[in-house]
């Protein structure tokens, strides 16, 4: 009959198009978003100007860990997105079996990162500003427990064999002393400890690197001393305050554990490279125990002495940090050199601008010279007597991510190619010497 349609037809026609549900549902991410910020502004604007600063640094250090946290799992899943429109098999380089995470799947773990953290914030502020102070001071508390959960739980959801990956993995941080997880005889166990330590990541497969170590101890005391939503940590005696004796603990601990992973690989190897890198690692300590000094010692002791020690070994942190990067994660030993010529030809320009050249150049200019601008700044990150300035550290730090997650590119990209060049070379091996000179001939002919 006319006019009429099967029941398959009409179901399908009433399912919506993927397009439709993908705007569907940024319409409702945005107005999360703005509801988020507009609740969160007229929260932090009811407080009275005296203690509006000091509301603003207890809650960003509550939630900064996971806020940048979040921003990690973003940027790696643009990484393997990146790797996955190339030739670059990552999963290869990682030592991933055929179950690890997409970026696809890293971009779901990190929306739902992204709605649930920030929502906690608001709620944070909402609380406390309407005088809810112990409902506000529950708010980052169950945060943590429910992350936590997630993380252990050994049910199957949320990716369970990928969680569990990341507890091994930080398992075998925390003896750092194992064979098989030194510096460079396993490359795999290498680029792991480099994205998760340096000391920056998490996890390799989904996030990079404990930024935010000393900020997750200080939040975590002051949970355990039921000190949320209270001024106690700001007196200059609380075990949870600024002056804590922890905080160069734990900012030095990451590099204290690549620290003895090297040495364990030297111990196995005997390759000098591994004590260099060791001694790359050695040098965050004085950074990290000068600037501790500054609640220690008296005003004029810390201007005339301590100081310029810090400001000395800050330079040598950052400038050994920024070679080792360029000469030996990323392979460029004759950066300077590169460098050099950009300068020259910029400077008598006797290229013109579309000269293939002349962008390469630029390229490396710009790789190279910010990594050198965002590895000095880094040094902010590692001292403890700036980390009250919470808006300058949570910038510095996104930017430390930022050069991080460039550093991956070209650090994965050159761990590639060494292993390509080794298939290569094994493969050309295999076949009998008298056909290697036929070919090579035949090549030279060509």
């Amino acid at each position: 009959m006319k006019g009429t349609s099967s029941p398959i037809h009409t179901a399908v026609a009433i399912v919506p198009s993927p397009n439709f549900l993908w705007r569907f549902k940024m319409i409702l991410f945005l107005i999360w978003g703005f509801s988020c910020c507009k609740i969160g502004w007229d929260s932090v604007m009811r407080m009275s100007v005296d203690l509006r600063d000091l509301f603003l640094y207890e809650a960003f250090l509550y939630y900064n860990p996971l806020l940048l946290v979040t921003m990690m799992v973003w940027l790696w899943g643009l990484n393997l997105w990146v790797f996955s429109q190339g030739i670059v098999n990552y999963a290869k380089i990682f030592d991933l079996n055929q179950n690890h995470l997409t970026h696809n799947e890293i971009w779901k773990c990190s929306t739902w990162m992204t709605i649930i953290v920030p929502t906690s914030m608001t709620a944070y502020l909402y609380l406390y500003s309407h005088g809810e102070v112990s409902l506000a001071a529950s708010q980052p508390v169950l945060l943590y427990v429910a992350v936590s959960v997630v993380l252990i739980s050994p049910f199957d959801i949320f990716y369970l064999s990928s969680r569990y990956f990341l507890l091994r993995t930080l398992w075998r941080i925390a003896l750092p002393l194992q064979a098989s997880f030194c510096c460079s005889s396993n490359p795999a166990s290498f680029i792991r400890a480099e994205t998760l330590y340096e000391p920056r990541a998490l996890f390799s497969s989904s996030l990079k690197k404990p930024l935010v170590f000393s900020d997750l101890e200080r939040s975590v005391c002051r949970m355990v001393h039921r000190q949320v939503a209270t001024i106690a940590w700001f007196e200059a005696d609380s075990i949870c305050g600024s002056h804590s004796k922890l905080i160069p603990l734990v900012l030095v601990f990451p590099y204290l554990c690549r620290l003895l992973q090297c040495l364990r690989q030297y111990k196995d190897t005997k390759e000098k490279t591994s004590l260099l890198n060791a001694l790359k690692y050695s040098t965050a300590f004085p950074v990290i125990f000068l600037s501790a000094l500054k609640y220690d010692v008296s005003p004029d002791s810390w201007i005339s002495t301590y100081r310029p020690l810090w400001l000395l070994s800050s330079v040598i942190n950052s400038l050994y940090s920024f070679y080792w990067d360029v000469t030996r994660d990323w392979d460029m030993r004759y950066a300077s050199s590169l460098l050099l010529v950009l300068v020259v030809v910029v400077w008598k320009g006797r290229m013109r601008q579309k000269d293939w050249l002349l962008q390469d150049l630029q390229f490396y200019f710009w790789v190279i010279g910010s990594n050198l601008i965002l590895r000095c700044a880094w040094t902010y990150k590692l001292s403890a007597h700036l980390r009250h300035n919470y808006i300058t550290v949570f910038t510095f730090t996104l930017l430390e991510m930022l050069r991080r997650f460039q550093w991956v590119f070209f650090r994965v990209e050159n761990e590639w190619n060494k292993m390509t060049k080794s298939s290569f070379q094994v493969s050309m091996s295999e076949i009998p010497m008298e056909e290697q000179t036929l070919l090579a001939s035949t090549n030279h002919e060509v």
